[in-house]
């Protein structure tokens, strides 16, 4: 097994000041390509400990690869501890210096002098393109380990991973058949007790069973080696049956994208009104461009169900839209919902613990109800039920 590591480097990753998405992205794109993660860290800008670390990893890992700390600033500290760690020094690589004089001038303006730094990298390594900015990588052995140093920003660091790092993977090591992950969402259940159905069946050798609670939804993971990939979905349709209802989507699509491409096949277009959510139902639609006839965000006010079921009538009717979405205000811990549709129309009210959650966990959880409630009708189902944990305390039809 190729053994293939992350290090992540600086202050404000180590300390939370901004989320490192560059990890979780590297996980997924090795994992399709059948080198899944062994390991990942974070340090922050200390030479000394990076200099540490690099050795220490040299010695263990066949792959290691370094994100960050290859600014023109004090503080970015990749290639003088790479250097420090195998022993040589910085050298200035010629040709990526006159491309970013070359970078700046096209902008009209002068490269200051500490960009230089940015055409420095150990002496023996190689240099990785970088087509989108002005950090150049380099890849570099250290002892076992096959070292690749990136930058830090998303953009530049996921085009070398793709351009340099994966072919340069490729063409040295054997790479085993990606690995197979059977992935399904849930609403309105909980981790506990999906798992208490779940991890008494008899489960495939080598295969691991895995859950992820992430308010409002629970994602249930079946990976495994794809030689054991008819065993796995065996098993798969025994969790399938126990999620039951409250699986919202397979697969990786996402319950806005399904329902989205659901619209468009039915021709079908979605008026949304919004007070709670104050426009978040929109924007999730949106962002996977829903065939959205109209939206609007109003004011939190005093709404019955009648109230709300008549507005989405008229919703419908104004906007010349197939069907529309409406989402309520909240009112002593309680939030109403409409949906109409050409077979009629549905409005429920439902309480909430303002207490448990804060305001974005609880807007999430609204968005998903609404967009399940939508879900449920267009797979025939029954909408006013479906949610769990949520307390429904009143429904209507009309």
């Amino acid at each position: 097994m190729i053994r293939v590591e992350m290090l992540a480097t600086g202050d404000e990753v180590l300390h939370g000041q901004i989320v490192d998405t560059n990890a979780a992205w590297l996980a997924g794109v090795l994992f399709e390509n059948g080198l899944p993660m062994t390991s990942r860290q974070t340090h922050g800008d200390n030479l000394d400990e990076l200099v540490n670390v690099l050795i220490e990893r040299s010695k263990v890992a066949d792959v290691l690869i370094v994100n960050g700390g290859l600014g023109p600033t004090s503080d970015d500290l990749s290639a003088v501890a790479a250097a420090k760690a195998a022993g040589v020094k910085l050298v200035m690589h010629e040709e990526w210096l006159a491309k970013m004089e070359a970078f700046f001038a096209g902008r009209g303006r002068k490269m200051a002098a500490s960009n230089r730094k940015q055409a420095e990298i150990p002496e023996g390594a190689e240099m990785l393109d970088n087509p989108v900015g002005t950090a150049c990588g380099f890849a570099m052995q250290l002892n076992r380990c096959w070292m690749f140093f990136t930058p830090g920003v998303p953009s530049e660091y996921k085009v070398m991973v793709e351009e340099q790092i994966l072919p340069r993977l490729k063409a040295r090591f054997e790479l085993p058949e990606p690995p197979v992950c059977l992935r399904l969402t849930t609403f309105g259940r909980g981790e506990s007790d999906l798992a208490e159905e779940i991890e008494p069946l008899p489960i495939p050798d080598g295969v691991v069973m895995g859950y992820r609670a992430s308010m409002p939804i629970i994602e249930l993971k079946l990976n495994g080696p794809a030689s054991k990939l008819p065993e796995m979905e065996t098993f798969w349709q025994q969790v399938r049956e126990i999620a039951g209802e409250s699986m919202i989507f397979e697969g990786f699509e996402g319950l806005p994208a399904q329902l989205s491409r659901r619209l468009k096949e039915k021709g079908y277009t979605l008026a949304i009104s919004e007070q709670f959510t104050a426009g978040l139902l929109q924007w999730q639609m949106a962002s996977v461009d829903a065939p959205l006839a109209a939206g609007n965000v109003l004011p939190a006010r005093e709404e019955s169900l009648q109230t709300l079921l008549d507005r989405s009538k008229q919703l419908a009717a104004e906007s010349a839209a197939s069907l529309s979405l409406i989402v309520g205000g909240l009112q002593d811990e309680k939030l109403g919902f409409a949906l109409h549709t050409p077979e009629g129309s549905w409005a429920q009210g439902v309480k909430f613990n303002v207490n448990r959650h804060g305001l974005k966990s609880r807007q999430d959880v609204v968005a998903m109800m609404a967009l399940n409630m939508l879900r449920r009708w267009m797979n025939g189902m029954e909408v006013s039920t479906g949610h769990g944990w949520i307390d429904v305390v009143e429904t209507l039809k009309g």
